[in-house]
């Protein structure tokens, strides 16, 4: 008892952090700063606990007398915790100058923040169809009030309206699909819907598959992949900049971990039904997102575009899963991480310099900034090569792994089309980092600031930078190789019983 308690203590300790902020929000003596503070206290007491988890060699389950098997632990689950508390601390403390520098954020802002992150780690947890959407739902409830949160503007209570009204009715498809589901196999557990997938032909199928299909309908739309992708750019554009940090880095992951758990495990047997459907999503997703991203004046809303080639890059490695690709599934972990580093540093940055400015950054803006802040600027550059796959940044290896799982598996159409629009992700993300170092300042230059938050970026640079080169120049210092380690630690443990 006490052992499994311990177990699931690092969610505990978020959902009871997020009823402390609720309290705290309402005292005039607790101000914003130390409001901020014991958000990060409480995800830093989480992720601390989650790190001894990782490496277990079996997969446990929590109060199984009680819940049954609805709630897994496993190395697969531990690594998402601790990248969402990571991903959560990172939004609150490089964003601390922001904060402050509007009026309208209280202790209900770190709530959302902490009740969102209980939902995703709910999620990857789950084993279990019921228990994934009420998971999926605490999570997005949460972020359709961030979204929203600075309720004077308009911009973001449309981007708000819009995400909640969509949100909405694509969560009806994932209730639908766990109806079909259930109807045919009697059962929502993800283990049992397996068995009985296993032992029976394709014709006794077909509301699985249906169910399967109408789930997929749900994950499609939270990852923004095309023709669900409506939303995308709106909402990123119009949610401050602290919850589109927290919404591209964070969130997204979590929509693919559930999506990986589903369609490796419940239809594993059957995941290859859903391969053409997945190439023809992943060619309009890639060229769509493309478009899009190349059409787009403001650094946020291209960086918003943007993210819509990278799902369809994750959904190349997930195609080939259904292809038998044995590398795909590993590769689709690794891209994770590195998108999830990349994605942290190159939102930071912007939600720093959106501290002492109020309006929306073009490009234009960024004109001359190496002049005025070279060190940020370097980093901005660092994090525009990972996201366009440029050699020596994780996110080269990253798209290599994804590109070479595609041709394992004989998807040589997908794998040159992802290295066709890796070239066109060039033109605009080097057209920031052009803007950055080869045109003139049309800004007073102003001293660097050197805190907190800019600390934490240069941490997520070199990142950035060690887990694309290796181990060799310190020795016994993991470097990529450590990253795949733990990338293919993690979906092993989704195949262990």
């Amino acid at each position: 008892m006490i052992h499994e308690l311990l177990l699931i203590l690092p969610m505990a300790i978020i959902v009871i952090g997020a009823f402390v902020l609720m309290l705290l929000s309402r005292s005039r003596v607790v101000d914003l700063n130390r409001l901020n503070l014991v958000a990060v206290f409480f995800l830093g007491i989480s992720f601390l606990l989650e790190l001894p988890q990782f490496g277990r060699e079996a997969v446990l389950f929590s109060f199984p007398d009680i819940f049954g098997r609805m709630y897994i632990l496993d190395n697969f689950a531990t690594l998402f915790d601790l990248m969402f508390t990571a991903g959560a601390m990172m939004t609150l403390l490089i964003n601390t100058d922001y904060f402050k520098s509007r009026k309208y954020y209280n202790g209900e802002y770190f709530a959302l923040i902490l009740f969102s992150v209980f939902g995703m780690m709910t999620l990857v947890h789950a084993n279990e169809l019921i228990t994934a959407f009420i998971a999926l739902e605490i999570a997005s409830l949460s972020i359709y009030a961030l979204v929203g949160y600075h309720k004077k503007n308009k911009i973001s209570s449309e981007a708000m309206m819009k995400y909640l009204v969509l949100g909405s009715m694509t969560g009806a498809f994932f209730v639908l699909g766990t109806a079909l589901i259930y109807g045919a196999t009697g059962s929502t557990n993800l283990g049992d819907i397996s068995t009985f997938i296993a032992s029976h032909g394709r014709e006794d199928l077909t509301l699985v598959i249906v169910g399967g299909t109408f789930i997929m309908v749900t994950i499609m739309f939270k990852i923004g992949a095309v023709p669900f992708h409506s939303w995308v750019v709106d909402v990123y554009h119009g949610a401050p900049y602290p919850v589109t940090m927290f919404m591209a880095s964070t969130f997204k992951i979590a929509i693919f971990a559930i999506a990986l758990r589903i369609y490796l495990i419940e239809f594993a047997s059957i995941s290859n039904i859903w391969t053409p459907m997945l190439q023809v999503l992943t060619i309009i997703t890639l060229i769509g997102g493309s478009l899009i991203a190349i059409s787009q004046s403001t650094v946020k809303r291209m960086l918003a575009g943007s993210s819509i080639v990278h799902s369809g890059y994750m959904l190349i490695a997930i195609s080939s899963i259904g292809l038998g690709s044995e590398m795909a599934a590993p590769a689709i972990m690794f891209y994770l991480i590195a998108y999830f580093l990349s994605a942290v540093g190159a939102f930071g940055i912007l939600s720093f310099i959106a501290s002492q400015s109020r309006k929306q950054m073009t490009y234009e803006d960024f004109k001359g900034f190496a002049e005025r802040r070279p060190y940020m600027a370097l980093m901005m550059a660092v994090f525009m090569l990972s996201l366009s796959g440029f050699p020596s940044t994780i996110g080269f290896l990253g798209k290599f792994y994804i590109f070479t799982a595609a041709i394992e598996s004989g998807q040589i159409l997908l794998a040159g089309l992802g290295i066709l629009t890796a070239f066109i992700s060039v033109y605009y993300y080097f057209k920031l980092v052009a803007m950055m170092y080869f045109y003139p300042s049309n800004q007073e230059e102003k001293k660097l600031k050197i805190n907190l938050s800019s600390g934490l970026i240069a941490l997520m640079a070199l990142l950035v930078i060690w887990g694309g080169i290796g181990t060799s120049l310190i020795p016994f210092v993991p470097g990529v190789d450590g990253f795949i380690d733990i990338a293919k630690q993690a979906i092993g443990s989704l195949y262990l019983k």
